[in-house]
């Protein structure tokens, strides 16, 4: 079993403040932003910041889906998200970036051993990425249109 990672980041032209409290807000800005692979998302409890535990399915692959449920914390400007059904791990970091910040997106995992684990660490981060780069696109895009 070996250490399995995806990382994504992006650019907004929006101050780091508003741009950490739109990460964090899990009950008005999350579901604005979530790709197609994610199904029956909701809030199980609070639903902005420290605390809150949201909950969803993540549809990887045809094949492959993830039933996620997060609990969430704050830790300076990294948002992290720590799902109860597994060692998945998602960090949300915004740092400032001249007059905007960047938001970068990095999930782990301990994935599978052997063969299939090779391929897991090969394949995985790859549509991972993917799916990452599209709810980025998403926040970047709603945060700079609320301008």
């Amino acid at each position: 079993m070996g250490q399995v990672s995806a990382s994504s980041s992006i650019l907004i032209n929006a101050e780091p403040a508003k741009v950490l409290a739109a990460v964090a807000d899990y009950k008005t800005m999350r579901p604005k932003i979530l790709s197609p692979h994610y199904s029956e998302y909701r809030v199980v409890k609070g639903g902005k910041g420290k605390g809150t535990v949201a909950a969803w399915t993540l549809q990887a692959t045809k094949s492959r889906s993830r039933q996620v449920q997060a609990a969430v914390d704050v830790a300076g400007r990294t948002v992290i998200e720590k799902d109860a059904n597994s060692t998945l791990l998602t960090n949300w970091t915004v740092a400032p970036a001249g007059t905007g910040s960047t938001v970068t997106v990095k999930t782990t995992w301990t994935g599978a051993g052997g063969i299939k684990g090779f391929f897991e660490k090969t394949f995985a981060p790859l549509g991972l990425r993917k799916i990452q780069d599209e709810v980025l696109a998403n926040l970047k895009k709603e945060i700079e249109a609320g301008k």
